[in-house]
């Protein structure tokens, strides 16, 4: 909440606005006098990386009437304010809504009560409102992620993390409760992201046998090597009769029949908590109906097209057990290019899934180079249990690509009997991958279907929005900028320069300047001169004269090999002698590591699986008298996220899309945040608002079929 108050205060000043704070809130709107102060620059300084609120916020009976609403009404009309931002959940924009609607008639009766004159109700007839949801309790409709939910992931999973560490020793269930009374986005992401044996969701009450089913289900895992079993529960979970199921019914279930020792955790309000990111699917109405009325199948769909497809991948990795049939094909999975985390997550769910679509799985290590040299083997479900939480990758990678090894790759293709191939990673992969489809001409052994599964911190492979592993390694950076930042808390004026990776992609770097709020990020993508780099420093001196005292300077590693991260050091502590001292941090292949955030575990097990449903139907379709022969543009594809779809893309059209000298696609969609960056830094301008977003009205949500993945 405090980075959406941030950029609403700086972007109002840099528009011409005066910003008043609210502060505590409706009550603050209400009483008025000191809780709606002039906000300036300076006010919001520092206030990116602290959780909850700093302005405060407040429950407001006395907003819910109407005499409240009065007095808030003329608060703002005394103080010529016409245009409200509000974050908040379901009860603050439901207000808000509310107040809009009857500002007419409040200016009215102000008047007519002698509260506020007729000129000053004319020069505030209009009452405009935006609103952002910034909420982890999924309650309101018209948006796919909003402030607060993510951050929450980031607890919950923390603490899942070291709850299976202990678990794992002690042989133990763990039943975890989290918050959603009418909403079980964060418990369905948790079990997603955790690999959990069971969810509890209020949409989806499980069948009448649950109690077996469950109990089978825990014996299975066990049966199979498994340490440790996790059961996940939004705390408003119900079963199809409306009956409330607790964890503690579930403890004394799981206790009673099976004899485990089962330990509960309730999150509660840990939730909220810690340092702030933002994701969510939200509740409409017709949500909240369609279960009390326990149409639960319609509940689902209302939730949207993200939420069922989580819905599914869930039930199909924890629900469904390979089949005593098989399928006859055999898939590789293999990572290539830099370890990023979450790969391991996207390898696990590509496994599972392909054994329960019946085919034989083979993990090949080290790559194209694992691959040409036989370094393949069976992979079984047991295997790649409790793999979505690590970090780095277990198979196995390396940036050797196959032109040279392919009479070697083509003679293990034949002798593992491989009929697809789905290659995890990142500008290594995608390049690889065209060097195979090359290959084909030559060699039939390459003529299989194959998929690209973009994986890496540089997020710079054509195709994709996103990439697995970009996410965490900017939630790395983020978390050590603050800590860089806070470091010099005690000290007068002082800059940081850090130097992030990419390769000539600077992603990384913007979007960690955007959240870490930098005064500048310098990138390959954006030329810059001696004369930029002079302004930049003669901005921060004008910086230093003000209340704030610190400056953060982000370099992209091969943003220009003549301004180096050493020549912008020694510029800026020549330049800034006397009035600022410099420190400098290249954070290096830290960015690589470290446990996968809740996003990129996710994100990689829903790709795994969209994969292997691709390939699978590809197989089927390149299949002729028991021999596949694959060789069209459309059996060898890029699955990557655009917008707001997983798409498959024939890796042959991206070739036109890409800048192969220097490993980035021509265009990339988060060059467009670069003019916010600037304007959050007090810099003066041009903010192109030309593209317009598509006003819709979600009112009613219409329930549609949508397929499944």
């Amino acid at each position: 909440m405090n980075a959406a108050v941030r950029a609403v205060v700086r972007v109002g000043i840099y528009l011409g606005a005066k910003v008043y704070f609210v502060h505590e809130g409706y009550q603050g709107l209400v009483d008025g006098g000191e809780n709606l102060k002039e906000a300036t620059w300076e006010s919001v300084s520092m206030m990116l990386q602290l959780g909850g609120t700093v302005i405060g916020s407040a429950r407001c009976q006395d907003f819910r009437t109407r005499e409240g609403r009065l007095k808030a009404a003329r608060n703002l009309v005394k103080r010529g304010i016409t245009n409200l931002c509000v974050i908040g959940g379901d009860g603050s924009l439901t207000g808000a809504d509310t107040f809009r609607a009857e500002w007419s008639s409040l200016l009215a009766e102000l008047v007519k009560t002698g509260g506020i004159t007729a000129e000053e109700a004319k020069n505030s007839s209009y009452l405009n409102i935006v609103g952002m949801v910034g909420s982890i309790d999924n309650d309101f409709c018209g948006t796919d992620m909003t402030i607060g939910t993510d951050s929450a992931l980031h607890r919950i999973m923390e603490i899942v993390d070291a709850i299976t560490t202990t678990a794992q020793s002690h042989q133990r269930t763990f039943v975890l409760e989290v918050m959603g009374r009418h909403c079980g986005y964060l418990a369905l992401i948790t079990a997603l992201a955790c690999g959990a044996d069971w969810v509890f969701i209020p949409e989806s009450p499980p069948e009448d046998d649950w109690e077996d089913h469950l109990c089978r289900r825990l014996t299975e895992t066990r049966v199979g090597g498994s340490r440790l079993n996790i059961i996940i529960v939004a705390e408003g979970a119900i079963d199809k009769q409306g009956k409330p199921i607790t964890s503690d019914d579930i403890k004394n279930l799981v206790v009673k029949r099976l004899g485990y020792d089962t330990r509960v955790t309730i999150l509660g309000h840990v939730q909220r908590g810690g340092t702030p990111s933002a994701f969510d699917r939200i509740l409409t109405k017709d949500v909240t109906t369609a279960m009390n009325e326990k149409r639960f199948d319609d509940a689902l769909k209302l939730r949207g097209r993200s939420f069922q497809n989580n819905w599914n991948v869930y039930k199909l990795l924890a629900h469904i057990r390979p089949p005593s049939t098989k399928s006859g094909y055999t898939l590789a999975v293999m990572n290539v290019g830099a370890p990023a985390a979450g790969m391991n997550a996207a390898v696990r769910s590509t496994v599972r899934i392909g054994l329960i679509h019946g085919h034989r799985m083979l993990a090949v290590h080290d790559g194209f180079e694992g691959l040409a040299s036989g370094m393949v083997e069976e992979i079984s479900w047991e295997r790649v249990g409790g793999w979505t939480a690590l970090g780095g990758s277990k198979l196995g990678t390396k940036r050797t690509l196959p032109r040279k090894y392919f009479e070697e790759i083509s003679a293990s293709i034949s002798s593992f009997g491989i009929h697809g191939l789905i290659i995890i990673g990142g500008f290594e992969a995608f390049i690889g991958s065209l060097e195979l489809t090359e290959g084909r001409a030559k060699y039939e052994e390459l003529c299989i279907p194959l998929c690209v599964i973009p994986a890496t911190v540089s997020n710079n492979v054509p195709g994709s929005d996103f990439s697995i592993g970009a996410d965490t390694a900017l939630n790395t950076i983020t978390t050590t900028c603050d800590r860089i930042k806070q470091s010099a808390a005690g000290t007068k004026r002082r800059v940081f320069i850090i130097e992030t990776m990419g390769g000539y992609c600077g992603y990384l770097a913007t979007l960690a300047g955007l959240a870490g709020g930098a005064d500048a990020a310098y990138i390959f993508e954006e030329r810059f001169s001696i004369r930029d780099l002079q302004k930049n420093v003669e901005h921060l001196t004008e910086k230093m004269k003000t209340t704030v005292k610190r400056g953060l300077v982000l370099r992209n590693e091969r943003c220009n090999e003549n301004y180096t991260t050493d020549f912008i050091y020694n510029l800026y502590s020549e330049e800034g002698k006397g009035i600022f001292d410099c420190r400098k941090n290249v954070l290096g292949h830290m960015q690589q590591g470290g446990t996968p955030t809740p996003f990129d575990r996710n994100f990689g097990t829903k790709m795994g699986a969209k994969a292997v449903a691709w390939i699978t139907g590809k197989i089927k379709e390149c299949s002729r008298h028991g021999r596949i022969f694959a060789n069209t543009a459309d059996s060898a594809c890029l699955l990557g996220m655009r917008k707001r779809s997983l798409v498959f893309q024939p890796l042959s059209e991206l070739k036109e899309q890409t800048d192969f000298e220097h490993r980035i696609p021509k265009e990339q969609w988060w060059l467009k945040l670069r003019p916010i960056l600037k304007i959050l830094a007090k810099y003066s301008i041009e903010l192109d608002t030309s593209e317009k977003a598509h006003l819709e009205h979600v009112r009613h949500k219409r329930v549609s079929l949508e397929s499944n993945i």
